[in-house]
């Protein structure tokens, strides 16, 4: 039976596994890591002490992004002791009856690492379409007082994502934003700019993945579909109106200002692909 595989956090009880009986330990999270991602990548690891009731030990909650490798993992390893003296306990966690999850888009370095499992390193590439400095073009730096005391810096970037073995391509659009306190020190304020760029790039990278769903099938062989529900405007776009996509009056900046899960990391976005695709001013 084929599953499919969303770039995106990973929702419900089937992809979840609850595994107690615990033995604390220097290096327990990445035991755990070691023995589970082989059935299949994971979201997270997480090691937890057990409760003063429950006597001493710990538990963990292991999050697949598919449901057929967590019940795989807990077939295989409910009842063994693997890296410890005593066995383990493993069960799918429990549905949550009248608990509705929001569902959050991956940051860019998961998709990454997801897009290499099931497609390979040579399977996918990215680049930057555009990446345009949009300060100001609201006139929020206008407001009283805030240009003695902080400046907002603000860019537009476009990423466009290739599956050339699958005949696939998305783009995803996306705002990066930070306020910089103004200073004598030019250094920061350049710093300051590097990282809004590195943010807005890599949201705009995951907001791109996004559209593309994993179908995995029996075999292991994966097929690749374009997830339309996600289509916008920029996708039916040329790449020169793209470009000149902040030039339209009737532009809302707000629209790309993208929530997804753990943003931060994505300041951690490929300084080389940056360097690379970065528009010449």
């Amino acid at each position: 039976m084929a599953e499919v595989v969303e770039f995106r956090v990973p929702a419900g009880s089937a992809r979840t596994l609850l595994v107690w009986g615990l033995e604390p330990g220097p290096g327990l999270e990445h035991s755990l890591f070691l023995v589970f991602s082989k059935f299949g990548p994971l979201y997270s690891v997480r090691a937890h002490r057990n409760a003063a009731v429950a006597g001493p030990g710990y538990y963990a909650i292991i999050k697949f992004y598919s449901a057929g490798d967590a019940s795989r993992a807990q077939r295989t390893c409910n009842g063994k002791r693997l890296f410890q003296k005593s066995p383990l306990k493993v069960c799918i966690c429990a549905r949550q009856k009248g608990f509705q999850q929001q569902v959050l888009g991956l940051n860019s370095n998961k998709c990454q690492q997801l897009a290499n499992h099931y497609l390979g390193f040579n399977g996918w590439s990215s680049r930057i379409i555009t990446l345009q400095n949009v300060s100001g073009f609201d006139g929020e730096n206008e407001e009283l007082g805030k240009t003695l005391q902080k400046q907002s810096v603000k860019y537009l970037c476009a990423v466009e994502v290739t599956l050339p073995n699958h005949g696939v391509r998305a783009r995803g659009v996306a705002l990066g934003e930070a306020d910089v306190e103004n200073s004598e020190d030019p250094l920061k304020f350049v710093t300051a700019t590097r990282r809004v760029q590195k943010l807005a790039a890599g949201k705009a990278l995951s907001s791109a993945f996004q559209k593309i769903l994993l179908v995995v099938l029996e075999n292991g062989k994966v097929a690749v579909e374009y997830n339309s529900s996600q289509e916008e405007p920029i996708d039916s776009l040329t790449e020169e109106e793209l470009k000149g996509l902040v030039q339209v009056n009737e532009l809302s900046l707000a629209q790309f200002d993208l929530e997804e899960e753990e943003v931060l990391s994505d300041l951690s976005f490929d300084d080389e692909l940056l360097s690379r695709d970065m528009p010449s001013n």
